[in-house]
């Protein structure tokens, strides 16, 4: 067994558990009617299985701390303790804690240290104060010893089995450990303490009949078996859990108590009439383990070379003890009122996001080499040749969505991330404010996924100082106390569009107007439109808070979200109406990697323009000096690429203009000559180029020649301006 394989799936899927108890808490105030309690229940199971994995790592420090979280929720649970808004803020303040000691986990710090101790101490004060008990936590619970370790008193209700006043309805297990497990890095004794943490150990015998003479003992070698009473209420699944890390070094068999041999086969009796196979109808109800099942599935079919010649599962099961008759009989019957059952599958698999970027890579090479093979046989004008480079093209084409689609992912967990935001954020400042999502299942590029999440925040936490008023003042505007923001998501015209609104105050066009004339960054007398008086708060230093605070008014952080929203190929805007809040708009590129291009001419370059935002292409036709053409009755302002990027040779007799659509707005781009469509690998342009303007990238043409790709958004924004003529030169360079 690889140990450092398994810790590293026990630190992900604790990430993933307490990510879960996380969301779990922010939403279990706001849950309906039996919402809460289910709530509770998933958070109750989250430290569960945290604390039953750690506990197999022997990480006593995350045992202990997450014992007396269980502990706590164990009794809301029960209806002793209520889920209190300060009881929330406490859990998610233990979640916070377990967080760091997984980090510090995966960083290899498998112990708690001086400072882990301390942070952890005041937590569990706080819990055991919510439970009712001193901040020893009492007799009974495990402390530290002096080395830091976990030490647990003896039960005092332990006996050993056959005794007088054992338990004779309790699960009996048969447990022999394989020679190796100690050389596999496992302790046999931690599995056992752990039993004791599901439920209560009535009886317990050490089989030592393996041991041989003292001389032949290998130290490294384990001989003992263990034939153990447990009583709990957990099913069948959950006791084999325990040892499921060992599963492969020992042999077990568990027997139930007699009280559950009539609850199963109720159970099989109120299952409803479907097809399904005897051990699966076995396995659902609890009777046996998925594990029982396929090790009787491997001895029947080694027992028969033919279907015919197998013997019956039934007989297999309760010759190992794994099931009792009167289960077995159950199963057969309920299996007579059904068919055959359809077989299921696993339907994903978990892969790593390296192996995915390097499938991206590859596809963007083999794009590349794709149209040089198609470039030399339209050279020599070979038809079979331009067939099957044809063909290979069309098939590079489906690898290529397919191998995109890959790295899509949803959304809807970077936004999950703005539960706690919110939360904590507004809870600072003394405002109630709940956050609303939408379009959640909306998928994008992880990367892109990957690099939103800073500029997201900056945009929730803006919202919630600035764009939220006080509850006071909502109040005197007839408006609802709590405040909500909103974040949305959707496609549109091959990009996603993420919306970050509030129901504030909205912003304030005056003061923002007048903070630009007093910082000069526009002249008093200079006439501009509102989304441009808006867009001033991007500025670099540019802030109207009347007082500095923890998340906001020194300036710095609104420049930062436009900075790394351009360097993602994207948008941002701002909307906002006077009392009714203030909608900021972010218009991103559905990938970062690959897009379906158009290939056009200017002078000897060749740039691309990416598909999806251009409408149509049509001849170019103006009146001399006139920046616009009639395109079927409307005016189509129109750029000049020569002029824009000061190409100095001469023009075709015949030039075409691109229709390109961007924002609800349409500019023309007047260009030599128009090449077709291309698959577009984007290759990121280079530090020294980080400042050209109407550029986002370049790509590899089959030639080996590279290509610019245009900047739409930042064109179709110059164009509003009238930008057109000579008199704009050289933007890019």
């Amino acid at each position: 067994m690889d140990l450092d394989l398994a810790l590293q799936t026990f630190i992900l899927e604790s990430r993933e558990l307490l990510e879960d108890m996380e969301n779990a808490l922010l939403n279990a105030g706001h849950s309906g009617e039996g919402g809460g309690d289910e709530a509770v229940h998933a958070i109750f199971r989250a430290a569960h299985t945290i604390k039953g994995s750690a506990g197999l790592f022997s990480l006593d420090h995350i045992v202990e701390f997450t014992h007396v979280v269980e502990s706590l929720l164990d009794e809301v649970r029960d209806g002793k303790l209520a889920l209190s808004d300060e009881l929330i803020v406490l859990l998610l303040s233990c979640c916070d804690h377990l967080s760091g000691m997984i980090t510090a986990l995966a960083a290899g710090q498998t112990e708690a240290d001086a400072a882990m101790l301390a942070e952890g101490k005041p937590l569990i004060v706080q819990l055991r104060a919510q439970m009712g008990q001193p901040a020893d936590g009492g007799h009974g619970q495990a402390s530290h010893g002096e080395g830091g370790a976990l030490v647990a008193e003896d039960h005092p209700g332990v006996e050993r089995m056959g005794e007088p006043g054992g338990s004779s309805d309790a699960w009996h297990l048969s447990l022999r450990f394989g020679p190796d497990v100690l050389r596999d890095g496992m302790d046999p004794l931690s599995f056992i303490r752990y039993l004791g943490q599901i439920g209560r150990i009535v009886g317990i015998v050490t089989l030592a009949d393996a041991i041989p003479a003292a001389e032949q003992m290998d130290p490294e070698t384990c001989y003992l078996g263990f034939e153990i009473a447990l009583e709990t209420e957990a099913d069948k699944a959950a006791i084999e859990g325990v040892f499921e890390f060992v599963q492969d070094s020992c042999t077990l068999h568990i027997l139930p108590p007699r009280s559950r041999v009539e609850e199963y086969v109720r159970l099989i009796r109120e299952l409803p009439e479907q097809k399904a196979l005897l051990g699966d109808i076995l396995v659902r109800c609890g009777c046996i383990t998925q594990r029982e099942l396929d090790a009787a599935l491997q001895v029947q079919a080694a027992a028969g070379h033919s279907p015919a010649a197998a013997p019956p599962l039934g007989a297999i099961l309760v010759g190992q003890g794994t099931a009792e008759p009167a289960m077995v009989e159950a199963a057969l019957s309920k299996q007579k009122q059904g068919g055959d059952p359809k077989p299921a599958e696993s339907r994903s698999i978990r892969v790593d996001a390296d192996k995915l970027d390097l499938l991206i890579n590859l596809v963007g090479e083999l794009i590349i080499v794709g149209a040089s093979a198609n470039l030399i046989a339209r050279q020599v004008r070979n038809s079979e040749l331009l067939e099957c480079t044809s063909m290979l093209s069309d098939l590079v084409e489906q690898v290529r969505d397919s191998a995109l689609q890959l790295r899509m992912v949803k959304i809807g967990a970077t936004f999950n991330r703005f539960q706690r935001v919110v939360h904590d954020v507004a809870r600072e400042i003394g405002k109630d404010i709940g956050l609303a999502v939408s379009g959640e299942d909306t998928e994008l590029d992880k990367t892109v996924v990957e690099k939103i999440g800073d500029p997201l925040t900056h945009l929730v936490r803006n919202a919630i100082d600035h764009g939220i008023e006080p509850a006071e003042l909502r109040a005197e505007r007839g408006k609802p106390l709590r405040g909500t923001v909103r974040l949305n998501a959707f496609h549109d015209s091959g990009s996603i569009v993420i919306e970050v609104s509030d129901d504030g105050g909205g912003l304030d066009r005056e003061r923002i107007l007048a903070k630009a004339i007093e910082r000069g960054l526009i002249e008093p007398d200079r006439k501009l439109s509102d989304q441009e008086i808006y867009g001033l708060i991007f500025e670099p230093g540019f802030s109207t808070a009347a007082a500095i605070t923890n998340l906001s008014g020194r300036g710095v952080g609104m420049d930062v979200v436009k900075r790394n929203i351009t360097a993602l190929r994207g948008t941002v805007m701002v909307d906002s109406a006077p009392g009714l809040g203030t909608t900021v708009t972010v218009r991103l590129p559905l990938t970062l990697a690959i897009i379906d291009g158009f290939l056009v001419g200017l002078g000897t370059a060749t740039f691309v323009v990416p598909l999806d935002m251009i409408d149509e292409c049509i001849e170019f036709a103006a009146e001399p000096g006139h920046d616009y053409t009639n395109l079927r009755g409307q005016v189509l302002p129109f750029i000049r690429l020569r002029s824009l990027f000061g190409v100095s040779t001469p023009p075709p007799r015949r030039e075409s203009i691109v229709v390109v659509k961007h924002q609800g707005q349409r500019i023309g781009l007047v260009v030599d000559a128009l090449h077709g469509e291309f698959q577009t690998v984007i290759k990121p342009l280079g530090r020294m180029f980080s400042q050209l303007r109407c550029i986002s990238g370049s790509t590899i043409l089959g030639s080996g020649e590279v290509a610019l790709i245009l900047d739409v958004p930042a064109i179709v924004g110059r164009g509003g301006g009238g930008g057109g003529s000579a008199d704009t030169p050289q933007l890019a360079a």
